[in-house]
């Protein structure tokens, strides 16, 4: 049996990280948590990239391009979307989450979803870095592994060409 997976090794890898300024309070954090962990696991600072758009209903319209663009092993969306007292959130949550998956299919390099969608913005916050963790850093660390688990398909298929 072979078993392939990507490891959390970033040197050498080309990253970007879209991030929506809509809730900037959350998101900052959220790319401060990204960024710290593609530096933690290789990551040279000059192979980062980041992207800003509006706000997370923007985001899978930026993130489309910047994936397609084909100089990134690996990109990451973040986002916070939070609940108000209008089905608005509703509708962003839902397109933002789809449009995020609908890229991770078409692109040629891994993508990796830091979206968040709270019901308050104190649960937006413990998920950015305050008590949950960072989502930031694990979409991040997603993103590195997902990277080297499509690095191992294509080592796989070239062995297999031989």
């Amino acid at each position: 049996m072979n078993v392939y997976e990507g490891s959390l090794v970033a040197t050498g890898l080309r990253f970007a990280v879209v991030v929506a300024r809509f809730n900037s309070l959350v998101t900052e954090q959220l790319l401060s948590g990204a960024l710290d962990t593609l530096k933690r696991h290789g990551a040279d600072e000059a192979a980062v990239d980041v992207y800003r758009c509006p706000g997370t209903f923007e985001l899978p319209a930026l993130l489309k391009r910047v994936a397609l663009s084909g100089r990134y092993d690996a990109v990451v969306a973040l986002g916070a979307v939070i609940r108000g007292g209008t089905p608005h959130f509703e509708y962003v949550a839902g397109e933002a989450t789809k449009g995020v998956a609908h890229v991770a299919l078409e692109a040629g390099c891994a993508v990796a979803m830091g979206v968040l969608t709270c019901d308050t913005m104190e649960q937006a916050l413990e998920r950015a870095g305050v008590k949950a963790g960072n989502k930031g850093a694990e979409a991040a660390a997603a993103a590195i592994e997902q990277a080297n688990a499509f690095k191992a398909v294509v080592a796989r298929a070239g062995k297999r060409a031989d």
